[in-house]
């Protein structure tokens, strides 16, 4: 897995985090997976197409996500409901345009788009089989975040 690829999904992420909800990330050490298990509780999953076939998620904690939208709405969200699972997907959908471009001007041809929004504790990402699932854990200010990318 080159990390020319992977960067841009860590831009995407750090950049929409920062500019929607002013949100600073120190990066954790990354590891790859052994299982399917989302690390938080409600993920964006990304599905990849073309030069590069894959998939991609971000897990947020509770408290991380409720911090992140109660910045970006501006109104204290105290409570996982549909306004949460449409903020996730929303942020899904920023990333994977970001990593769209991203990918172009690397030279690859690569469609990068929301596939669905996972919730619950311990809920399944449902990476391909057989591929490696790359963990990059984040440490906010609002609470835990992880990226997995497996291609």
């Amino acid at each position: 897995m080159e990390a020319a690829f992977v960067n841009p999904f860590i831009e995407g992420t750090l950049y929409i985090l920062d500019t929607t909800a002013a949100v600073k990330v120190m990066p954790g050490d990354p590891f790859f997976k052994k299982n399917q298990t989302a690390m938080g509780d409600i993920s964006g999953v990304l599905e990849m197409s073309g030069d590069l076939v894959g998939s991609a998620s971000i897990s947020f904690t509770e408290q991380s996500i409720l911090g992140i939208v109660s910045t970006m709405f501006g109104e204290e969200m105290t409570r996982m409901d549909e306004e949460i699972t449409d903020a996730v997907g929303e942020i899904g959908n920023m990333i994977s345009g970001h990593v769209t471009t991203k990918m172009t001007e690397l030279g690859k041809t690569v469609k990068v788009k929301l596939s669905d929004v996972k919730t619950g504790k311990h809920h399944e990402i449902g990476h391909a089989q057989g591929k490696k699932v790359l963990a990059l854990p984040f440490k906010t200010s609002r609470g835990a975040v992880v990226i997995e990318v497996s291609f």
